[in-house]
């Protein structure tokens, strides 16, 4: 659908979800506040390193932006890993072992 389109009658087929991105299909998954945590890196810090507003990682790391290539490239270059690392289109998987119940 593009944005001329009109939504009238259209159900939000997101509407009732707990997960605000279920379902999104332009959603890019990343590790942004994993490697920050790994690396001790403030938000503030990466985004003075990459250049964009503090607020912009936390947007990011909730998954409420998607990076373009340009930002995805500088934030792999700050960390010193391969921008595949850093982004997915698929979810990564779980690391470290799972705790039923938690």
């Amino acid at each position: 659908m593009s944005a001329a389109e009109p939504t009238a009658g259209r159900a939000d087929p997101t509407a009732g979800r707990a997960d605000p991105t279920a379902g999104r299909a332009d959603l890019v998954h990343n590790r942004v506040a994993m490697l920050r945590a790994e690396r001790r890196v403030s938000r503030r810090e990466l985004a003075e390193a990459i250049g964009v507003h503090y607020q912009t990682v936390g947007y990011l790391e909730r998954g409420e932006f998607n990076p373009s290539l340009h930002l995805a490239l500088r934030i792999a270059r700050f960390f010193e890993v391969p921008v595949e690392f850093v982004f997915s289109l698929d979810e990564f998987p779980r690391i470290g072992p799972v705790h039923p119940g938690r």
